[in-house]
């Protein structure tokens, strides 16, 4: 039987995320929305969600030792890894000795970098993928990329929102690709994944929710990246029966193996009625962003909901739906959002603002939401409010 106490008692429940961004941040909204006191982590003071949680920590969640000592001395009912950069085999031990680790430690540990997901994928489970092979040294990547061919996509076994990415078109490009994935991963310079380019009519991220009540799913979730990170996204894709009941099989066998309780997302190509495994989040997924207008629970109500072992009977989903990133270029500490009143004054859009303390170069600063009688619309609803949007990057306070 799933119980929660009265907060703040020894009867209360704790969680404790692992990752406080604005995915995060959600989380621990509804978390709270449910009585449970939530414990926020980062690598610096400030983030997102540790502006709504009870209590916060700063630490490098690589390390772990420092990893260990912050989750020994909170001591959680529920410890929710929200990002990659995280020391997961000291979870993997933590669980062992009784922590429970959402969804569980092995799923963090395969997903955590692109090669244990593949490998699982494609070579456990025999799900279709693309082309790939995995490099550790500059002249392990060159072999790599002639092994799967040109055009290839170049990605870090380990780092999310694009860092570290990018398409190999041409020789020309090889150098900087392999330049770039040593500089943008999460963990620093090492490993690569190079995977063949596929064809495909478009990709799609399948929200997967298991929860004591079996698998439900999402609405597929169409979206559009620009340098490796997502731009816009929205609900629903269209696509085929056949293509969609693919894409479910597909996410229920990747999902299953991974086990546990929680939202995955699962990210796959679409040719016709063809479908290719991409990658999969066990946590909410950015491109998910638009649930929080689309739907009754959006991801994070329905991560929250199934961690705690309570159940998603059905998920009812409102209509066409649609999401716009807003990315901020600069170097600051100070952004001003202006001409709210015009932004969100046609019916049917909404706006989120992460909170986020600094930009560095570009980062994702908040989202627009919005509804319409049609996919088309609701992007065109975002981009008429985005146009309306004043964004002042201002001097750096020191």
């Amino acid at each position: 039987m799933a119980k929660i106490g009265s907060f703040g008692t020894e009867i209360g429940s704790k969680a404790m995320l692992l990752g406080s961004g604005e995915l995060g941040k959600e989380v621990a909204i509804e978390l709270v929305r449910l009585g449970v006191e939530v414990v926020a982590c980062d690598r610096y003071e400030g983030a997102p969600a540790m502006q709504v949680a009870q209590s916060s920590v700063a630490l490098n969640m690589l390390d772990g030792e420092a990893l260990r000592g912050a989750i020994e001395a909170c001591k959680p009912d529920h410890i929710i890894p929200e990002v990659e950069a995280i020391a997961t085999p000291t979870l993997v031990e933590l669980e062992k000795e009784g922590y429970h680790v959402t969804p569980t430690a092995n799923a963090a540990l395969l997903t955590m970098n692109r090669e244990g997901i593949r490998r699982l994928a494609a070579e456990t489970l025999g799900v279709a993928t693309s082309a790939y092979r995995f490099a550790s040294t500059k002249e392990e990547f060159l072999e790599a990329v002639h092994e799967v061919g040109i055009p290839c996509v170049v990605k870090p076994i380990m780092s999310s929102s694009g860092h570290g990415q990018s398409v190999v078109k041409s020789e020309a490009d090889v150098e900087r690709a392999w330049t770039i994935s040593q500089e943008g991963g999460r963990a620093g310079a090492g490993r690569v994944i190079v995977e063949g380019f596929v064809d495909f009519d478009y990709e799609i991220t399948l929200l997967t929710v298991r929860n004591v009540a079996g698998t439900q799913f999402c609405q597929p979730v169409g979206h559009i990246q620009q340098d490796g990170d997502y731009r816009y996204s929205w609900q629903p894709q269209a696509m085929s029966t056949v293509a969609i009941a693919k894409a479910q099989e597909i996410a229920k066998k990747v999902t299953d193996a991974l086990g546990g309780y929680g939202i995955f997302g699962v990210e796959m190509f679409i040719k016709g009625d063809d479908v290719i495994f991409s990658e999969v989040s066990p946590r909410p997924h950015d491109t998910g962003m638009v649930t929080m207008i689309s739907q009754d629970m959006s991801e994070f109500a329905l991560h929250a909901r199934a961690l705690m072992g309570l159940p998603v009977p059905a998920i009812r989903f409102y209509g066409p739906s649609a999401s716009k990133a807003i990315v901020v270029e600069g170097n600051t500490n100070r952004v001003e959002f202006g001409n709210l009143e015009k932004v969100l004054e046609e019916p049917g859009v909404d706006i989120r603002i992460f909170g986020k303390p600094e930009v560095r170069g570009h980062r994702r600063l908040g989202v627009i939401l919005a509804t319409a009688d049609s996919v088309e619309e609701a992007i065109a609803k975002c981009d008429r409010a985005y146009a309306k949007l004043e964004i002042k990057v201002l001097p750096e306070e020191k």
